[in-house]
């Protein structure tokens, strides 16, 4: 049925993408400024309506896809031909979790900000469709030309969303971020520019040669012959793709521009930044760096290990620091994302299921704290920790929120933060018990700020005046909050549908990096017994 649904002819894929767009422009063009109500119903209508749209790409989406079949929902069509560029859209099991991610997020943004923005809400809500349409199509693209698009699209509404409606030091920060994204972008060009030119002949000035294969900026194509690419060039190629990627993962040192960025956002925009749009990066290596360029990941595997390993402390030791709750939760995405980066370069099905699952468990735990904490920001307006304590007495419902959402980030057992990191340490456990060892340390220090974080906010007497007549959540919030704390629990007790949806991409990503991995090790299920895995086997023994 699903293969049938996929040869009707409907764009789902752009529809998606650019539903959200429409959105905008229908706010820009055809509501009045001073309507708020109407812009706020509109806003949210659209973004609904896009995750509508977005939910048959999940029903019909068929796991067991591979080879031809491994990018599903295919649009391709000419768009510059004398360039070479095609309108070309497709997804796998890695973009379909993250597209429903982005689509899920956009509604809670929405909703989220209804009482936060105040002023100029025609241009916030109108920017945040945009940035959604950006996001999107970053995941669907399947064309090099299309991709940089989407991904400059991005930049540009998440600078104004900070520059406008941020804190204090709102500017400082969007110029910041706009110049970080923006230098690691143009590295990133670079590399697809040398990528197109070796297609289509060489790079003359260099002395490279090429392929004379014409001018392309087909991703699959470059999936397809990137073994063929001389190990010199897929060096410089893949520092391009490390600059740009890196930057808005954020990796240490790269991850400067971050905590400034989340402090200063509003709300929404801390959310957006951190369920969806840190995850461009470590998608980009997926997409692009793993598979098209095997033998300089190879080479990279030490260093990258070491700057993911010093992430994760790094960001771990500085969140016990931290006075400020966004701050914090900030420093821990830093941490998190070590994680990802770690399992991804492991280079085996159980490193990179987990980096890819833990994706999205960030993006859910995550998001769900910069919620949390935007929810008593805006009674008190202070993120400051030590203006807090007793809360669990005044805000109960509050607090048993934040407790799961911290427990989820810290990975206890049963909840999604867990299988993330577990499946992590296996795969990573598997190439050194060296690494597995010190990324542990980063999962007890995330354990140790986030139950400080608690006792001090939550517990303790309610001696703060300004404190004691906070109103609990009220059903908007705990409508925006309801579905990330199902997906948690969901993910944790159940989470089979989803390295089902994610395991063709994964071994299709193996085998480019490592063409006999599977000749070596049969290939990984989690789930099943440790004794018909020999990865978990070899750590047994």
């Amino acid at each position: 049925m699903g293969f049938l649904y996929q040869n009707l002819s409907i764009p789902i894929l752009t529809l998606v993408t650019f539903v959200p767009l429409i959105g905008a422009l229908w706010i820009i063009f055809f509501i009045r400024k001073d309507n708020e109500q109407s812009i706020k119903r509109t806003a949210l209508f659209f973004a609904i309506a896009d995750f509508v749209i977005s939910v048959p790409l999940w029903i019909y989406f068929d796991v067991n896809g591979k080879g031809d079949r491994l990018f599903q929902f295919r649009e391709v069509v000419d768009w510059i031909p004398s360039l070479g560029v095609k309108y070309s859209f497709g997804i796998d099991g890695i973009s379909l979790l993250l597209i429903l991610l982005t689509t899920l997020t956009g509604v809670i943004a929405i909703y989220s900000s209804f009482a936060a923005i105040t002023f100029r809400q025609k241009e916030y809500y109108a920017l945040l469709l945009m940035l959604q349409t950006g996001m999107i199509g970053t995941f669907c693209a399947l064309d090099f030309f299309l991709f940089y698009v989407f991904w400059e699209v991005m930049l540009v509404p998440m600078y104004f969303v900070i520059g406008i409606w941020g804190g204090p030091r709102r500017l400082y920060a969007a110029i910041k971020f706009f110049l970080y994204t923006l230098s690691g972008s143009v590295l990133m060009l670079l590399s697809i520019l040398a990528l197109y030119f070796f297609n289509d002949g060489g790079i003359p000035f260099l002395n490279i040669g090429g392929l004379n294969a014409g001018l392309s900026f087909d991703v699959l194509r470059y999936h397809e012959i990137g073994h063929l690419i001389p190990p010199n060039l897929q060096f410089w190629i893949f520092l391009g793709f490390f600059f740009g990627f890196a930057i808005k993962v954020p990796m240490f040192p790269f991850h400067t521009w971050l905590p400034d960025a989340h402090v200063e956002a509003p709300t929404a925009g801390s959310v957006i930044l951190a369920a969806v749009l840190l995850k461009m990066g470590t998608y980009g290596f997926v997409r692009f760096a793993l598979p098209i360029l095997p033998d300089a990941t190879q080479q990279a595997v030490p260093w990258i290990v070491f700057l993911s390993i010093v992430g994760i402390i790094y960001g771990a030791l500085v969140s016990l620091v931290q006075k400020d709750m966004k701050k914090l939760v900030a420093y821990s995405s830093v941490s998190h994302l070590g994680f990802v980066m770690l399992g991804m370069f492991a280079l085996n099905p159980m490193g990179l299921r987990g980096s890819i699952l833990q994706m999205i468990n960030h993006g859910i735990s995550t998001g769900a704290l910069f919620l949390l904490v935007g929810i008593v920001y805006e009674r008190r307006h202070t993120r400051l920790i030590s203006e807090y304590g007793g809360l669990a007495k005044q805000m109960p419902m509050y607090a048993t929120l934040f407790l799961i959402a911290a427990l989820s980030s810290m990975g206890l057992p049963a909840l999604n933060g867990f299988i993330g990191e577990f499946t992590i340490l296996l795969g990573v456990a598997n190439r050194s018990m060296v690494w597995a060892a010190f990324a542990s340390i980063g999962i007890v220090l995330g354990a140790a700020y986030l139950l400080w974080l608690y006792q001090r906010v939550f517990w303790g007497p309610l001696d703060n005046p300004a404190n004691q007549s906070l109103p609990d959540v009220n059903r908007r919030e705990l409508l925006t909050l309801v579905p990330l704390m199902i997906l948690m629990v969901w993910i944790g007790i159940a989470p089979k549908i989803f390295f089902d949806t994610i395991e063709q991409p994964v071994d299709y990503l193996v085998r480019k990096v490592d063409p006999h991995y599977f000749d070596r090790k049969p290939l990984m299920h989690p789930g099943a017994p440790a004794a018909a895995h020999p990865e978990v086997a070899e750590i047994h023994q």
